[in-house]
Formats: C-alpha cells, sequence, structure tokens
C-alpha cells in the first residue's frame, strides 16, 4: 500500500496528532484572513499508508487525543472510521482541514 499521509505525535497531557496528506506539505495556503501553514514541523512527520493511519487513530482514540487533520484523502479517512462528519470539515483555499476531539 503506499504511503499517503504524514503523521505526528506531540506529546502532551493530551496528545496533538497531526495527520497531513503528504502532496500538501511545505504549502502555506491563504485565503483571506485564514491560512494554513504546512512549512514547518508541526506536520513533518512519519510517512504511513492508510492501514497504519488507521492503527495510529485508533490507538491515538483510545488516549483520548486531539487530531488535526488536512487534506481531503486524510479527511476521507477519518470520515470513514466515523470520526469526522462532513460539517465538520473546512476549507482555506480549497484545502480540507478539521479539528478532531476524541
Amino acid at each position: 500500500m503506499e504511503k499517503e499521509f504524514l503523521v505526528k505525535v506531540h506529546e502532551s497531557y493530551r496528545d496533538v496528532v497531526s495527520v497531513c496528506d503528504i502532496g500538501l506539505i511545505g504549502k502555506k495556503i491563504v485565503e483571506g484572513n485564514f491560512q494554513l501553514d504546512l512549512t514547518g514541523e508541526f506536520y513533518k512527520g512519519e510517512e504511513v499508508d492508510e492501514e497504519k493511519l488507521k492503527e495510529i487513530i485508533e490507538y491515538q482514540s483510545g488516549e483520548d487525543a486531539t487530531f488535526n487533520v488536512v487534506g481531503d484523502k486524510s479527511i476521507e479517512v477519518f470520515k470513514n472510521l466515523g470520526l469526522v462528519l462532513k460539517e465538520g470539515v473546512r476549507r482555506v483555499g480549497g484545502v480540507s482541514f478539521a479539528l478532531v476531539l476524541v
């Protein structure tokens, strides 16, 4: 299976997990007063395929994590797992993102 996602776990009292479509990393998307900055270290994590991403999501969901999710492919994985509804997805410059608290 192709590695299409970047995942990075930021450990704190409640882990924050960044998930991003690989093709978006390094970009800064701006629309009006809103921006998605994918140029820094926050989203630069491990390259994983969809199965590994699902394993990480499942484990981190049990740990009460928060997820920052960017990109159509990443959002679709969360939707398929029932963790994101269409109404919870926003777009900036044509790029979808969601914040997920489990």
